[in-house]
């Protein structure tokens, strides 16, 4: 078994991100050289231009000691690899698709048979136990991330919670290691590998349970007649609920809560559930609500007010609004455009993106927006939201 003793050299392989934000705080300390197959991003990597859009990222970039390239060849002398590739979750297998990391371990182990990996992509519950015996190694740990997107590096620099999925001295030894970097002194939990990987498919999951449970307390008080603001704040004044996570949207989106959902609902396979697969469909049923309301104005033309999950996010993956745009194109004969500055193109999976945002707002008759904007408030007779607190 590889002892940590003190990691000299990193990889990091993916540079999404949780790769990233790894990747940069690691270099803090330590020889970190992050890999990733797309050519520009490490372009930009190599400028010290931020790939994405995060406020830490871009400030702790320009300084940073870390090598970035497209070549693992030019990583396998690290003493420890941590794997952050995508793993998407595919609805057909009902399982991550998970080939990334297997391919990532294929090319370390044929060439550095004693290799070290620690896994950050998310991944089913049990499946490093099955890595280890498919090859023949105990050097392959999980430890689950816990980070927004937008806000990855500074969840990494300030982290809540340090989750290791190896309960021994080497398990510890890692979780100093991330822990020596951050600006905190974050709580430190060591457990088997498959316990970590549940721990990170329940938090997410509960996380999409609680939005769902605001998002259906607000389709009833749309139908009702109430004001749902005054409930939600009301219910939250019981400490034991709380303000938060708690402003109602179009439904939950992004790359993290669908597809965890989903894979831990295959998880329960063999085993009795209601709530899990609950959540699942409840989101479905409220984003066909809200795209029902919207085609209940009769409007010919549908603003599109951005894409992205949520402000100070370029990642758009997954977001609730896409599903709406879909649903209300295909129940009712409506024009949709787009405003989402983060574009480029003219166009988006065929609808028109308008780039200038007055002419965008005139032109729509309804704007539908998952989170309030000032820039939208000279146009909130056609906003149509359920954002009641403007919060992110």
């Amino acid at each position: 078994m590889v002892e940590y003793k003190a990691m000299k050299h990193i990889t990091v392989i993916g540079l999404g991100y949780v790769g990233l934000a790894n990747a940069l705080l690691l270099a803090q300390k330590h020889k970190v050289t992050g890999v990733d197959i797309v050519a520009e991003k490490i372009k930009m990597l190599k400028r010290g231009e931020s790939p994405l859009e995060d406020t830490e990222i871009k400030e702790y970039l320009p300084s940073t000691t870390a090598k970035w390239t497209t070549d693992l060849k030019d990583g396998l002398r690290a003493d420890l690899f941590i794997i952050a590739t995508p793993t998407d979750y595919d609805d057909e297998k009902n399982y991550f698709n998970t080939t990334t990391i297997e391919k990532v371990i294929e090319q370390v182990l044929a060439n550095k048979p004693e290799a070290l990996f620690l896994i950050k992509s998310t991944v089913p519950v049990g499946y490093v136990e099955g890595l280890r015996k498919r090859f023949g190694t105990k050097n392959i740990i999980f430890s689950p991330e816990f980070l927004r997107e937008g806000q990855a590096l500074y969840d990494n620099l300030y982290p809540s919670r340090i989750v290791v999925g190896e309960d021994s001295r080497r398990g510890q030894e890692i979780a100093d290691m991330l822990a020596e970097c951050a600006l905190n002194e974050p709580r430190m939990l060591l457990t088997n590998p498959t316990e970590a990987e549940a721990i990170k498919l329940f938090a997410n999951t509960y996380l999409a349970l609680r939005v769902a449970f605001f998002n259906e307390l607000d389709t009833y008080t749309i139908v009702k007649n109430l004001d749902a603001k005054q409930i939600v704040t009301g219910i939250g004044l019981d400490p034991r609920i709380g303000e938060h996570y708690n402003n109602p949207s179009f439904g939950f989106g992004g790359y993290c809560l669908p597809k965890d959902t989903k894979q831990l609902l295959a998880n329960y396979e063999g085993v009795p559930q209601d709530m899990i697969g609950a959540i699942v469909e409840s989101n479905i049923t409220r984003k066909q609500f809200i795209a029902k309301e919207i085609l209940n104005k009769a409007p010919k033309v549908v603003g599109v007010y951005r894409l992205t999950m949520k402000a100070g996010s370029d990642n758009f993956r997954q977001s609730a609004i896409q599903d709406i745009i879909n649903m209300i194109t295909e129940r009712g004969n409506v024009e949709v455009v787009i405003y989402e500055p983060t574009l480029e193109a003219i166009e988006f999976e065929g609808y028109k993106v308008i780039k200038d945002f007055d002419k965008f707002a005139n032109t729509a008759e309804v704007i539908i927006a998952n989170r309030r904007d000032p820039i939208l408030a000279p146009f909130k007779d056609k906003v149509y939201t359920r954002d009641l607190f403007e919060e992110n």
